[in-house]
């Protein structure tokens, strides 16, 4: 095992995160659905490691690759604002097989408004949780601001995807198929901004390169939910469009006829496969940043959420 260098940073970025390749690289590694089964006492140790670690109180014996590890870990199950263990339910390790299960079910139960509605409502409480769980932690959001979120976003997910389902009773099979989809997105254009508009009204906290912070920006957090908003929908595209074309093909074979009962299995395992700059600020924060360190930062970075 390799030994701890001198100078070692835990939380400095395993991968160049300059790159597409460094940034997908370090994605799957705090998504590994694998980190859910880990046991909550291995999760503190992990937690404790880490932190002692920050404070460069490394323990005796300690290689580089078991701290890592507790770095996967604790990025995994803990929130990067408050710290706090996040509920397993609503960390990005758990996307892959809650999400592919949801999805799978969503996709296969279209075909009556009762199924539609009831996976609908668990898909949209589903991402309410997720969306909480994840949400920034220096924008304190109330209890009703949240129910007003759920409420809202899975009446559009409800409305959009029985209204369609209906319209498209006469339509042909695979546009039936592809109304999940297009209620998943307009539940996310609606759950996401309305969970998170604390940040929009408040503003989030920019930083510099090295984590100091300059201020906070309105137009900052609409960018990053914009983009959260929509790596949902991107992220959701592939299953719940490519998927249904597949089903629709293979349902015409007999063998896929005599064995219906598979088709919400397959479908799960399918969707799992699946599932697999600064002049862009307000003018006033831009200058205020520019008096203080003049040209030095040409860059702020801020965290956008999941």
């Amino acid at each position: 095992m390799a030994t701890v260098s001198l100078g070692f940073n835990i939380d400095s970025p395993r991968w160049d995160q300059s790159t597409f390749v460094g940034r997908l690289k370090h994605f799957f590694n705090i998504t590994d659905p694998r980190t859910v089964l880990v046991p909550e006492e291995e999760l503190d140790r992990a937690k404790a490691l880490v932190e002692g670690c920050r404070a460069g109180l490394v323990p005796p014996g300690s290689s580089q690759e078991q701290l890592l590890y507790a770095k996967k870990l604790y990025d995994s199950a803990f929130h990067p604002d408050s710290g706090e263990k996040m509920n397993f339910i609503g960390r990005m390790s758990f996307q892959v097989p809650g999400g592919m299960a949801i999805t799978g079910c969503m996709l296969q139960f279209y075909r009556t408004v009762p199924a539609v509605v009831f996976w609908q409502w668990v898909n949209q409480s589903f991402n309410a949780f997720v969306n909480y769980t994840n949400r920034n932690a220096a924008s304190p959001i109330s209890l009703r601001q949240i129910g007003v979120a759920y409420v809202t976003a899975t009446g559009a997910a409800l409305a959009t995807a029985v209204g369609l389902n209906l319209y498209t009773k006469r339509a042909p099979p695979l546009l039936a198929r592809w109304v999940p989809f297009a209620a998943v997105a307009a539940a996310n254009c609606v759950n996401i901004p309305m969970m998170r508009q604390q940040e929009i009204i408040n503003g989030i906290t920019v930083t510099d390169e090295n984590n100091n912070e300059l201020g906070r920006s309105r137009r900052a957090a609409v960018k990053g939910i914009a983009q959260v908003v929509l790596s949902r929908i991107t992220m959701a595209a592939p299953g719940m469009i490519i998927l249904p074309i597949i089903m629709e093909r293979l349902e015409k074979f007999t063998f896929m006829q005599r064995i219906r009962v598979l088709h919400g299995p397959l479908q799960v395992l399918l969707c799992g496969g699946f599932s697999l700059a600064l002049a862009d600020l307000e003018v006033d924060l831009r200058d205020s940043i520019t008096a203080k360190h003049g040209d030095k930062v040409p860059y702020v970075y801020f965290n956008k959420g999941l």
